[in-house]
């Protein structure tokens, strides 16, 4: 019994532990942006005893001016935070001094693979949304990411995306900026593989099924990210094979 005891209270102890350490990795709150509406969930896989490498971060860099990073880091524990925290810092410094997101991401890459210990590499996709007027613009660029899913009118529409080079792995990585505009009305879902590639027995939950949900609960950014993730986890018992993490931004409707 008191070997049991002793088990369960190690256990607990790196959960706690884990968890303390992820959350240093995330934003200790999302901001509150004029003129759009914001949330996020993160979670874990399985007990949650290790640190994931899944993270996100939303940041102002001027006026009307801000970036939304969602990233997937290889593997988990420290090692992974340590990239998890180089990315986010890595990304925080240069988008102040760059607007352009492809190029940001090849100083990122360029980044990770001089400071490269072992063979980690991550996917990152950001966004970048600037307000002209009633208007906002999303800049955006990937590196080894699956694309968002834009809600509009209902219906899940594509928007324009190239998927770029895995961050950290090649010195001739390529990136590319695509550009398109938020309408009122729109909801935009970031999300890491651990949503689609949620597995049940020999089955994934699937780019359909998260297509589906996201529409489902595209009211508002906070009903989207917890709606999708219930739905994600319910499909796997409720526990998560992956870590996952969500962003949902949306321009509100006027009215």
């Amino acid at each position: 019994m008191l070997a049991r005891h002793r088990a369960e209270v190690a256990q607990d102890q790196a959960v706690a532990l884990a968890r303390t350490l992820q959350d240093t990795l995330l934003p200790p709150a999302l901001p509150t942006i004029p003129g759009l509406d914001l949330a996020a969930v993160y979670r874990p896989a399985g007990d949650g005893s290790q640190v994931g490498g899944d993270f996100y971060d939303v940041f102002q860099v001027g006026t009307d001016d801000w970036v939304v990073v969602l990233g997937d880091v290889c593997g988990k524990g420290v090692r992974a935070a340590v990239v998890t925290s180089l990315v986010r810092h890595t990304l925080r410094a240069v988008t102040v001094m760059e607007a352009d997101p492809a190029r940001v991401l090849h100083t990122l890459n360029a980044v990770m693979l001089d400071s490269r210990e072992d063979d980690r590499f991550c996917t990152v996709i950001l966004i970048r949304l600037t307000r002209r007027a009633d208007e906002w613009t999303v800049s955006m660029a990937a590196g080894g990411h699956a694309p968002p899913l834009l809600v509009r009118g209902g219906e899940i529409e594509s928007v324009p995306f190239e998927a770029g080079s895995l961050m950290g792995v090649f010195d001739d990585a390529e990136y590319t900026s695509t550009t398109f505009a938020l309408q009122a009305g729109d909801a935009l879902l970031l999300h890491t593989d651990g949503s689609s590639e949620g597995r049940s027995g020999a089955s994934f939950f699937g780019d359909e099924r998260l297509r589906e949900s996201a529409r489902r609960y595209a009211r508002t950014p906070e009903l989207m990210v917890n709606g999708v993730l219930a739905d994600v986890l319910e499909f796997q018992d409720g526990v998560a094979s992956d870590d996952i993490a969500l962003v949902a931004v949306s321009v509100p409707s006027p009215g």
